[in-house]
């Protein structure tokens, strides 16, 4: 059936059916048939290489002169980086199975024991942008956690995907696992966006990664439960006892290793005691790479800056394009950091201990940094060998979403013929 013929209501609720049955058969899975299947899919992403950049070429081709070039670069894909996800899946595949795990114990004094066991949340919808690589890190996230996943990629990575997703289902096969385990929408028609957010009796969690726009779509619309991933507005605060030159050579990583992820710093907080010597610091090192907007104080120590309107504070860029702020000391830093911030990864630059508990304790962000790039804001990085994406919301997981905030978790009640009284 081709794309165009595809329902989307039909077509969604046919994979959520499929899913659901897989989730059961995943959910009991053990430990061994599940890394078998996440190392069969690294291989198979390895051994069909040149045909994934191939269909990658045709995608980037596809929105080549339309979109920014921080667009192009999270839609495109490198030898390297195929390597780093099929690396993605045997890391996963080397960490702790989290189904299972036994979280508490309980001895009543009836004799009844209860046990609080770490079991899959059943079928995730992923609905994510332009980075083909996210369907892999939550097909194994996923995989190895025993959820059924429904990826809904970008019409713009969608050659891309389809190779992908049939390598993770290769994998699965080869494990003796359902294929169905690993699904993609077939089709671009928006509609079945829609479809896959109300679909309550086949989905159990969604999960939007991708630009502001797309998030609040998913919170707005969905019927079926969400996890959250707003966007990367990341402040980095250059306190008065901070190192000037590492935190100018950290800064500089925080913008501009990748501009185009969630984790890059987008805004530099300067305290005015050490303004007239940072500022210039941080444009010397910043170069021609990248554009400095700063308010009426920064621009006034260096005319090199660019002046910043009211809407660059809260502007995710994603592109090599930063603002500065000068603020009067670590109160009103805070102050500002919690006024723009998204609450996604925030930082301080400082030696002194005290002020770096004070701002981190103080910053309700979902990862709070001291003297480190802010693109360390990922699930690979924290040692979960891949994210989902950074969750900037409260409740069930928060920060980066890998194994473990894949699980809920249900009780376990052994008895020995107890009764309750009436």
């Amino acid at each position: 059936m081709t794309d165009q013929k595809l329902d989307p209501q039909i077509h969604v609720h046919e994979l959520g059916s499929r899913a659901r049955d897989a989730s059961r058969k995943l959910a009991i899975a053990g430990t061994d048939q599940k890394n078998l299947a996440l190392r069969e899919a690294a291989k198979a992403l390895r051994s069909r290489m040149a045909e994934l950049l191939e269909a990658n070429g045709k995608d980037v081709d596809s929105v080549a002169g339309s979109k920014p070039e921080s667009f192009i670069d999270r839609l495109r894909l490198t030898e390297d980086r195929v390597e780093g996800m099929a690396s993605a899946l045997e890391e996963i595949a080397d960490l702790d199975d989290p189904v299972g795990r036994v979280l508490a114990t309980f001895d009543r004094p009836n004799g009844l024991e209860i046990q609080r066991v770490a079991v899959p949340i059943g079928v995730i919808g992923m609905i994510y942008e332009s980075r083909p690589n996210v369907g892999a890190d939550a097909s194994a996230l996923c995989l190895k956690s025993g959820n059924a996943v429904i990826l809904r990629g970008g019409s713009e990575s969608r050659h891309s995907t389809r190779v992908i997703v049939e390598c993770m289902q290769a994998g699965l096969k080869a494990a003796d696992l359902p294929g169905d385990a690993v699904q993609t929408i077939q089709t671009t028609d928006r509609a079945a966006v829609a479809a896959l957010l109300e679909a309550v009796e086949h989905v159990d969690l969604v999960i939007p990664r991708g630009g502001r726009g797309l998030v609040e779509l998913v919170r707005d619309k969905a019927k079926v439960p969400t996890l959250l991933h707003l966007d990367g507005n990341c402040h980095s605060y250059v306190h008065e006892a901070a190192d000037l030159d590492k935190a100018a050579e950290v800064i500089r990583n925080a913008k501009l290793r990748r501009t185009g992820v969630c984790g890059a710093t987008e805004s530099v907080v300067v305290d005015k005691a050490v303004a007239q010597d940072f500022i210039p610091r941080l444009v010397e090192i910043m170069g021609n790479d990248c554009e400095l907007r700063g308010d009426e104080t920064a621009v006034s120590i260096d005319g090199r800056l660019t002046p910043a309107t009211d809407e660059d504070w809260g502007t995710e860029y994603l592109d090599p394009i930063a603002s500065v702020k000068v603020v009067d000391g670590i109160d009103d830093a805070i102050e500002w950091v919690s006024t723009y911030s998204s609450h996604h990864t925030d930082a301080i630059m400082t030696e002194d201990d005290a002020a770096a508990k004070r701002f981190m304790d103080s910053i309700d962000s979902a990862i709070v940094m001291r003297n480190a790039s802010t693109q360390f804001a990922d699930g690979g990085e924290f040692g979960m060998g891949a994210e989902i994406g950074i969750a900037t919301g409260k409740m069930h997981a928060r920060g980066p979403v890998g194994l473990e905030q894949l699980c809920s978790f249900k009780y376990l009640v052994h008895g020995n013929g107890q009764t309750r009284p009436a």
